[in-house]
């Protein structure tokens, strides 16, 4: 039952209409059968490691969240006879036991998605990765590290926890919610409201036309270079990278947009996933608008508790005196950025290639910090003072140019075969290009030999233009959300709009006699 697919379709209005008909406080358990049986349809008899997940993560919080109350109330009946080294000793007793606990799941939990992922033998005993696991075992650990550190409170009932685990949108590819933020919504019952349905379905329309007519035509070209760039120029190497930039973030935002969608049929509002990562104007800018929920996870529970830990302080005074002020408030952070980006990498695959990915992201977000104070000296001589943070249009623009290119580089990691082949690539990219392979005559062979003829170029073209004009008006207008305003048009222009895409994707989606909707690329992880 792809995403996109007459059968999700059907699924999903069949949901939503039982979801509305009967009582509202009864509505979170049709989603919670709807979940189970969507994950049971597609992955059949592995939806034994989504169950544990859920039974585990539940039971391990309860015990969390059981042990802390027994020692409150211990504390509390011992109030007047225990002193304060005696309650300081019992209480950092009972830290230790729930601290025990919460590495008993994170082992548990994390090994067995390492397993699966990263372990030879799994493969030897035929078994799979399971839809969604990376992202169902980061968002259930996010919530027992949340009970542990007192953050929420450990859900009482298991039903509703598994549905937290397996609401079936988001199990597919994110985004990685927190339980705060979103069990709420799933548990409460939503009354039916046409905006949210116009909202829900607009946005829908908007990522099956990111993912149908840019995404999947992009790919044929991309595979054609990247599956054997020994037998292509550095030029058509480099080329492909650019248009795997734009296949990677149509189809990962067009399939979050179909997403969240989705949930908003429901009442349901899921968090935003990606904020326009182009323009920015760094690496760290970038990631604070790509993949937002796994740098919120990442930052969360690695990097701040790694950057503010007894260790990396110390490490911190004990650099000021050799290394100045500045280095030694960065660079521990500095560290931990750099561990940070290592998991990131590694959370994306087994293949050394990640690693150098997420070391390259680390590395250049580190000494991009370090070097800060000479960064802006040069930036103030260059493009003048700053003000409000804005050095003007040329500065904005090479800033937002240079990061791409800091972009670029890492997705070579992605796209390659390999690392050696990633390293081969990017060399080449520099020393074999040649602008005379862009001749029309040329060029044009090397369309028709991927699949992709001059017709599907021109679309891709002018499809990318478009998202290229709406990103740009809603960076520039600070408008989070275009739906507001398309939905505050009159009914004339509302239905051009809606009919304009409905058209789009009726006649140049990606798809005919011998043609299929490509995998969506993070259903991989």
């Amino acid at each position: 039952m792809e995403l996109i697919s007459l059968q999700y379709a059907i699924f999903v209005v069949a949901l939503v209409i039982l979801y509305y008909i009967i009582p509202t406080r009864f509505r979170w358990v049709v989603l919670l059968i709807g979940s189970l049986f969507y994950y049971v349809y597609v992955c059949k008899f592995y939806v034994g490691f989504i169950l544990f997940t859920i039974v585990s993560t539940y039971a391990i919080a309860r015990i969390i969240e059981s042990q802390l109350n027994k020692q409150t109330a211990t504390v509390k009946a011992h109030k007047e006879d225990w002193d304060r080294a005696t309650r300081k000793a019992y209480k950092a007793k009972g830290r230790k036991i729930r601290a025990l606990w919460l590495v008993v799941g994170l082992v548990l939990n994390f090994g067995i998605l390492a397993f699966l992922k990263y372990i030879p033998y799994s493969e030897e005993l035929g078994l799979l990765l399971p839809l969604g696991i990376s992202f169902y075992t980061f968002q259930s650990m996010g919530y027992l590290i949340d009970v542990y550190r007192e953050k929420t409170l450990a859900e009482k009932n298991i039903a509703k926890f598994a549905l937290f685990v397996s609401f079936f949108p988001q199990i597919i590819q994110g985004p990685i919610a927190v339980y705060d933020d979103l069990a709420k919504q799933l548990y409460e019952g939503h009354r039916f409201n046409i905006e949210n349905v116009k909202r829900g379905l607009l946005l829908i329309l908007w990522g099956a036309m990111k993912k149908l007519i840019i995404a999947d035509r992009a790919l044929a070209l991309v595979n054609l270079v990247t599956k054997d760039s020994d037998s292509f120029s550095g030029s058509y190497v480099l080329f492909a990278v650019i248009i795997y930039a734009l296949q990677l973030y149509a189809d990962f935002s067009g399939g979050i947009d179909i997403i969240r969608g989705v949930a908003e049929l429901f009442g349901i509002t899921m968090a935003e996933n990606f904020r326009r990562p182009y323009f920015s104007r760094s690496l760290t800018e970038y990631w604070h608008r790509w993949h937002i929920t796994l740098g919120n996870w990442c930052r969360n529970y690695i990097f701040y508790p790694l950057s503010i830990s007894k260790k990396f302080l110390n490490f911190g005074k004990w650099l000021k005196p050799k290394f100045g002020k500045h280095i030694a408030k960065v660079f521990p952070g500095c560290v931990a950025s750099l561990l940070t980006f290592i998991v990131i990498g590694v959370w994306h695959g087994s293949n050394l290639k990640y690693l150098y990915f997420g070391l390259w992201n680390g590395i250049v977000i580190m000494l991009a910090e370090l070097f800060k104070p000479i960064n802006e000296k040069i930036a103030t001589k260059v493009f003048g003072e700053a003000k409000d943070g804005f050095r003007g249009v040329p500065a904005l623009i090479l800033s937002v140019f240079w990061t791409f290119i800091l972009v670029l580089i890492g997705y070579y990691f992605d796209v390659a075969q390999n690392a050696t082949d990633a390293f081969t690539m990017i060399f080449r990219s520099v020393t074999d290009f040649h602008i005379t392979d862009f001749a029309w005559s040329s060029f044009s062979g090397l369309l028709e030999s991927g699949g992709l003829g001059i017709y599907d170029f021109y679309i891709l073209i002018i499809s990318t233009i478009l998202l290229f004009i709406v990103s740009f008006y809603k960076e520039k207008a600070k408008c989070e959300d275009l739906r507001v305003k398309i939905l505050s048009f009159t009914f004339g222009k509302k239905l051009a709009v809606v009919s304009l895409g409905l058209i789009m994707l009726i006649m140049f989606g990606y798809y005919g006699t011998g043609i299929s909707p490509a995998e969506f690329v993070y259903m991989q992880f």
